[in-house]
């Protein structure tokens, strides 16, 4: 075997103890550089950028599964001779950063305000350097095979030059524009916010019907938010709906602030909910804002950014809308307004992702993304095959989204962040600048930052250089997968579709989308804090090893679908890990190796046969498999090879070969060392740590990183083998059950 030594066989420790060999384990292969890719290699290439994770984070249970798929696939192309890069980083996390840092200056009574823009963003990097990142070194424990020397930031240099490149090509081609929308707005952050940012949940409220109007023209809203009602513009109906037909176009009065309001017909009400009319607020809702715009309906702002009631010209300004919301209920059915009420109503209701405040939809001037054309061109890039979803069940998903985007509000009002490269002139000026570009003297800088997604957006090519023509864009672009789960099918992955593939003139980020599941508790429940059914991935690694993580989390990930997990099950792969290392340990007590060339298949007993025929099947199934993402089945496969037939069978039916000695005895020596070396071989992607340790001190090979994979032989297949081998089991299970009996 060329790739192994005997001179460098080591000794094998007679108990399997993950904590003493997978550190210094990482240390080498980081050491040896074998995960660093060469750009000028002639090897093909295959390239995964890894979904980078927020630079406040640290690894959980999703990442964990994440990371370990991708893992599986670039140690899997490595050995098959790929020049595999697997690119690392962390996101800038705008929100989640800026929180962290504001909550560290609130201790001591200070504000960012209190700082100044340039002081704060100052201590935010510094923040970074000290204490962010965690994750990296999580990454690490879990056996992540990435090309550090290649790590990215979303706000490092490189990436930021790409944004405003990329930000100014988009100008130009009048691709983004500032305009007065709807967007979800938090009033505790206060910074617009993206739909990934914004979680709903069933919230318990109050559903009322209110009487607007008196006597000849008087007509029933109804409403879950009183409190918006003084902004009201109009009154909507179905234009079909035959209770109203004889109010549309008339005025109607408006309850609280007395004004008078227009009862419009719009068929973006639903006749059968409610009372069939709704209040038509412009200012706070995304769907009254539609109607608003198409009526020619005013649209008050009656509340601030803090989420406090204002300019409604009531004496609920001052009042939060909550509070406001009680006191109009209150008002309104003293002026025995109130036809109805229903509470508890539960409704989904938004809420910020960071700090869990209830969005509040506002009307506010932001910088949005066309996103017409470039939706239809990540459409038909999917459509046309250039991307391929797998499982392809889920690419109905990215369709029903990409086919219905609303433009991309990308500004947010942040200080950490890319700030958008707008400057405006004394007089009113607009000038975008790209990476080489000044503005004019005494023009402002927009305040606003862009959106995370819009920098995350470029990550397959920003990462490699672009917009230079770098060596690594050439070699590693495209790229070749992206593994991710199917939550973050329409926020980022989208994204990077859609920008990708504007910057490269139709060329695809990356042929492939494999989309896994989420991780689940053993019941099938979503993880929670507050169920508190939450896992450590960190305490399993200390407990059972990364190994037996890794193996547990590969072995549930069916394409696309959601996978639970237990702490007995990790303990079912620890176990699994420790039997491999002892049947390692009675293989080399009894001479197994790998010196010279296997037997001759036919001067084989039958036993021998056996085993290198139902290695030979594994091979063969277990590439194909993880070839297909079936990394669930192809775990499945190895598992029941290694434990069965090799552990429980081979084993048990050679002791007798083994004993005898002779040349039969050597030949299935010899046969063990290749089955084991082979198997090993399959195993390393899922288990690097345990798989790396055996086979070099079984093998006195160097390392399985840049080993080669093992190919399919059909010339060492049997069929005859596997029929008497069928028989000696059950045979032998027989008399296992007459000596039970």
């Amino acid at each position: 075997m060329s790739e192994g030594n005997k001179s460098n066989k080591k000794e094998l420790a007679a108990t399997f103890t993950p904590a003493d060999i997978e550190a210094p384990l990482y240390q080498k292969w980081l050491l040896a550089g074998y995960f660093t890719a060469d750009a000028k290699s002639t090897k093909p290439p295959f390239t995964i950028v890894i979904p980078p994770p927020n630079v406040t984070g640290s690894l959980h249970i999703g990442h964990a599964l994440d990371h370990t798929l991708q893992d599986v696939l670039i140690r899997m192309k490595r050995m098959k001779g790929f020049e595999a890069l697997w690119l690392p980083g962390m996101d800038h996390a705008g929100i989640a950063t800026q929180n962290v840092v504001e909550k560290q200056l609130a201790v001591d009574g200070l504000s960012r305000h209190d700082l100044g823009r340039e002081a704060f963003v100052a201590k935010v990097w510094e923040w970074k350097e000290e204490s962010g990142g965690l994750i990296l070194d999580q990454m690490k424990r879990l056996g992540d095979s990435v090309d550090w020397s290649r790590e990215r930031f979303t706000m490092d240099a490189g990436l930021s030059k790409a944004v405003l490149e990329i930000f100014k090509r988009l100008y130009d081609a009048e691709l983004i524009y500032r305009a007065e929308r709807i967007i979800n707005w938090c009033p505790r952050c206060l910074t617009a916010l993206s739909d990934i940012e914004v979680e709903h949940s069933d919230d318990s409220g109050e559903f009322v019907q209110v009487r607007y109007g008196d006597d000849d023209v008087s007509i029933v809203v109804a409403t879950t938010r009183a409190e918006t009602m003084m902004g009201d513009g109009a009154v909507a109906v179905h234009p079909d709906d035959p209770r109203y037909k004889d109010l549309i176009g008339k005025l109607v009065l408006l309850p609280l602030v007395n004004r008078m309001i227009p009862i419009i017909a719009d068929e973006l009400v639903d006749p059968d909910f409610g009372t069939g009319a709704v209040k038509v607020t412009g200012a706070h809702d995304p769907n009254d804002f539609e109607m608003a715009m198409r009526h020619n309906i005013e649209m008050p702002i009656i509340m601030n950014e803090h989420g406090v009631m204002a300019n409604s010209g009531t004496r609920f300004d001052g009042m939060d809308r909550f509070e406001a919301r009680k006191e109009v209920v209150e008002e309104l059915r003293k002026l025995g307004r109130i036809v109805s009420e229903k509470r508890p109503y539960v409704h989904a209701v938004g809420h910020c992702q960071r700090c869990d405040t209830t969005i509040e939809p506002r009307l506010s001037k932001q910088w949005f993304v066309k996103v017409a054309p470039l939706a239809k061109a990540a459409g038909d890039a999917v459509r046309d095959g250039r991307i391929k979803i797998e499982p392809e069940e889920l690419a109905p998903r990215y369709f029903e989204w990409i086919d219905n985007m609303h433009d991309w509000c990308i500004s947010r009002q942040l200080w950490w962040g890319h700030q958008i490269p707008v400057y405006y002139g004394p007089n009113g000026e607009v000038v975008v600048c790209g990476p080489e570009e000044v503005p004019p003297a005494g023009y402002i800088q927009d305040p606003d930052v862009l959106d995370t997604w819009f920098s995350s957006g470029l990550w397959p090519f920003s990462t490699l250089g672009w917009p230079d023509k770098t060596d690594d864009l050439a070699k590693f672009f495209p790229t070749s997968v992206l593994v991710t789960g199917y939550d973050i099918l329409f926020f980022w992955v989208a994204r990077m579709v859609l920008l990708g593939l504007f910057v490269t003139d139709g060329v695809a980020p990356f042929h492939t989308i494999a989309l896994h599941g989420l991780v689940r508790d053993r019941f099938g429940k979503k993880m929670s804090k507050s169920r508190g059914n939450t896992v450590d991935p960190i305490e399993f690694m200390d407990k059972y090893g990364s190994d037996a993580l890794r193996f547990t989390l590969a072995r549930g990930a069916n394409p696309g679908t959601d996978q639970a997990i237990a702490e007995e099950w990790i303990g079912g792969s620890r176990n699994f890990a420790t039997k491999l290392w002892n049947a390692s340990r009675f293989a080399i007590i009894n001479g197994a190796n790998v010196d010279g060339e296997l037997p001759e298949f036919n001067s084989l007993n039958a036993i021998d046969k056996w085993i290198l025929t139902r290695l030979d099947e594994t091979v063969e199934s277990v590439d194909q498999l993880l070839e297909q993402f079936e990394f669930a089945k192809a775990c499945e496969i190895i598992y029941h090879f290694a434990w069965d037939d090799l552990c429980d069978w081979y084993l048990e039916l050679s002791k007798s070969t083994f004993a005898a000695g002779g040349d039969e005895a050597a030949n299935s020596k010899r046969v063990l060392g290749h089955v084991l070396d082979q198997l090993l071989r399959l195993m390393h992607p899922m288990m690097p740590f345990i798989t790396e340790e055996l086979w070099c001190s079984f093998t006195g090979g160097e390392t399985l990183v840049t080993a080669a994979w093992p190919k399919s032989n059909a010339e060492n297949r049997s069929e005859t083998s596997k029929t008497i081998v069928a028989q000696l089991q059950d045979l032998t299970t027989e008399i296992r059950r007459f000596r039970n009996d």
